[in-house]
């Protein structure tokens, strides 16, 4: 079966002051690479627009509402020490959740084997109720939830290998015994969260931190020994990923030091996870990734290694 591919230009409508990290270049140097001749099997596909029905399966409607109707018609509104709306961001996010759904709706319907949603802005520091981390609404929560009410998935594991800890998806899922929420990511570093000590209300949340200037065995060894097993014990019917890009040596806002290599193994071994218990189904989406040129590299490795499952 085939992978698919959604982005919309919406995405890069949501404007940031000039010298921002989460920039719209980020989009065009993944739309750029995964232009190459390699990827002419992708299904392209447009990210639909978003529902508030769809956002409110993780967040409340009062919060939704809120930050809707505080987009601005010029200029910046500043939600966060870091995070800023423009006139294009509603939309932005919005399309990042209609991508992230309509991406589960095709992959749990087997239309396709997987799927990856290049959106922006990124999701996973979005909290129940609190915009940051340039978050708005958790793409990847939201997909999951998804999956389990449009779609009767008991279990979604939730993997995500962004170099900062998840903590709107840890926030979200802290409770629930159906989402198994893992983590591999730098500490100490923004948001402050993500120790190992952290398991969740009802140990399904896994986090493997690591240090500064870590590479790749370290990054493998915790996708070995704490990741793997914990999705092999949990057994998902759907893996969602919440692939950042930023624990790349090359990224300017950590100190991790993976390779593009890194993350197709890190692909391909829950690829092989989502074969043995979840009919290969897995629904990826963007997060972070602040070097261009890192960013480009790694998605294009990364999508790869969707293809070739």
């Amino acid at each position: 079966m085939t992978t698919l591919l959604f982005t919309h230009p919406a995405s890069r409508a949501h404007a940031m002051p000039a010298g921002h990290p989460e920039c719209a270049d980020r989009i065009k140097a993944v739309e750029q690479a995964l232009e190459a001749e390699r990827f002419a099997a992708l299904i392209r596909l447009e990210a639909p627009l978003g529902t508030l029905d769809q956002v409110v399966l993780c967040h409340p409607a009062s919060y939704a509402q809120a930050l809707i109707a505080s987009a601005p018609a010029a200029g910046f509104v500043q939600v966060d020490a870091d995070t800023l709306m423009s006139p294009g961001t509603i939309e932005a996010a919005l399309r990042g959740v209609g991508g992230a759904v309509a991406a589960v709706d095709e992959v749990m319907a087997g239309k396709a084997r997987n799927a990856f949603v290049a959106m922006r802005p990124p999701g996973h520091h979005a909290e129940r109720e609190h915009a940051m981390g340039f978050c708005f609404f958790n793409h990847a929560a939201i997909a999951a939830r998804h999956a389990q009410t449009a779609h009767g998935a008991e279990r979604v594991a939730i993997v995500d290998w962004d170099v900062h800890h998840g903590n709107g998806t840890q926030d979200i899922f802290w409770d629930d015994a159906s989402v198994l929420y893992a983590s591999v990511h730098e500490m100490p570093l923004y948001p402050g969260t993500g120790a190992a000590s952290e398991r969740g209300a009802q140990g399904t949340i896994v986090n493997a931190p690591l240090r500064a200037g870590d590479g790749s065995d370290e990054f493998r060894e915790a996708f070995e020994t704490a990741i793997l097993p914990r999705i092999d014990a949990f057994r998902p019917d759907l893996v969602v990923i919440s692939a950042g890009f930023d624990a790349h040596w090359r990224d300017p806002l950590a100190d991790l030091n993976l390779r593009e290599a890194d993350f197709a193994w890190a692909t391909s071994r829950l690829m092989e996870a989502a074969d043995r218990h979840a009919g290969g189904r897995i629904v990826s989406v963007l997060e972070g990734g602040y070097d261009l040129d890192a960013l480009a590299k790694s998605t294009a490795a990364h999508v790869s290694a969707l293809m070739e499952g």
